[in-house]
């Protein structure tokens, strides 16, 4: 009988989609086990990824123009399935859309964009919006989502903050009146890869900022203006500036609960449930899952490891393969992976294991799927 071989990699940062990666594994089990059977299942955290996931499931992608992180027209895409919405906040505010960050660029960018998507998917007649949390420019708590929605940021004289995180510390009142009544009609769920706070030591300005390009000034700043927009959050709806996800994709998290109302899910699990991943692991031989590095971080529920204790779960051995590995095997085997193999380590070099992941993946795939043939 063929074996079943279940593949659910999460992207290669910078270097593959999770369908890229999945079609470099696909590639590589068939060259180890020509009459193996392949089921793929594309996984993400929540957050970028969202739309590939929602993709295998034969969505339709459309597309919007919003205003970017800094201010410059964007295209975003959201899909449709059935009568739910699939969105990335990283389609509207992404990072990759800040070509050089700085702590100028870290201080202004805003998620007014998200904000715009969401009124697109409102005007197309859609309720069930599901929102991915990650990959932000933005570190503005979902103020400027916020302001595109029609809810007024005020300082003391009244006036209309402008957008951007630092703004934030001349935040004196928060008016809601104008806020979308459509949104009273929506359920929305947000997926998030991240369970920080929207403000404190874990929060999103001084363990994210850095990412986006803000230095130890620029973090000071951001703090400052979150935590004065906590205060008036906090006001309104106790305990949400708190709540597990608040600060993912530079607080839209917070936001999101604050002015939508939404729901706050773990986005790997949230999207094993989407893929049907249960079934597709139940009764296979073997799960391979990958990601552009595997540490501590991906133990702790990213959708690598939310994947492998799924596989342990149904009694299906699962490997990782990742960019690079940084984590003992005991911590492996206690997420459920029985073996882990480095492109960096196969490449000879994380150049190269970059510059050419595809091929590289399909290498490692095959030499990890050849190697478990015969010990299993």
């Amino acid at each position: 009988m063929s074996p079943r071989i279940v593949l659910a990699p999460d992207k290669f940062k910078g270097s593959l989609t999770a369908a890229e990666a999945a079609a470099a594994m696909l590639d590589g089990c068939r060259a180890a086990l020509p009459e193996c059977i392949i089921t793929v299942v594309p996984v993400s955290d929540g957050g970028e990824g969202m739309l590939d996931v929602a993709a295998a499931r034969n969505a339709e992608i459309r597309a919007t123009q919003v205003t970017g992180p800094l201010r410059k027209s964007a295209t975003a895409r959201y899909a449709v399935l059935g009568d739910e919405v699939f969105l990335e906040t990283a389609e509207a505010c992404g990072l990759a859309q800040v070509p050089n960050p700085d702590p100028c660029t870290a201080l202004d960018a805003t998620s007014y964009g998200v904000g715009e998507l969401l009124l697109a998917v409102l005007d197309a007649g859609y309720r069930r919006i599901h929102v991915g949390l990650g990959g932000s420019a933005c570190t503005d708590g979902g103020a400027g989502m916020a302001q595109a929605l029609g809810v007024r940021l005020l300082d003391a004289d009244g006036t209309e903050l402008p957008l951007g995180g630092a703004a934030l510390a001349r935040l004196t009142r928060i008016d809601t009146s104008g806020l979308d009544p459509r949104l009273s009609e929506c359920t929305v769920t947000v997926a998030h890869d991240v369970d920080n706070p929207l403000v404190g030591a874990d929060g999103a300005a001084p363990v994210f900022g850095p990412q986006k390009g803000a230095d130890a000034d620029a973090v000071a700043s951001l703090v400052r203006g979150l935590e004065r927009y906590a205060g008036h959050l906090e006001q309104a709806s106790p305990g949400v500036t708190s709540r597990a996800g608040a600060g993912a994709a530079g607080g839209i998290g917070a936001g999101a609960f604050a002015f939508l109302s939404a729901a706050g899910v773990s986005g790997a699990q949230f999207l094993l449930e989407v893929t049907g991943a249960r079934n597709a692991i139940d009764g296979a031989a073997l799960v391979l899952v990958g990601e552009g590095r595997l540490d501590s971080q991906t133990l702790r529920g990213k959708a690598p490891s939310a994947v492998a204790r799924l596989a342990r779960e149904l009694g299906v051995p699962c490997l990782a393969i990742a960019g690079l590995v940084d984590t003992d095997q005991a911590a492996l085997e206690e997420s459920g992976i029985q073996a882990a193999y480095s492109l960096t380590e196969s490449a000879g070099s994380s150049e190269v294991a970059h510059a050419q992941a595809s091929r590289v993946l399909r290498e490692v795939t095959e030499s990890a799927v050849r190697q478990w043939s015969e010990t299993s």
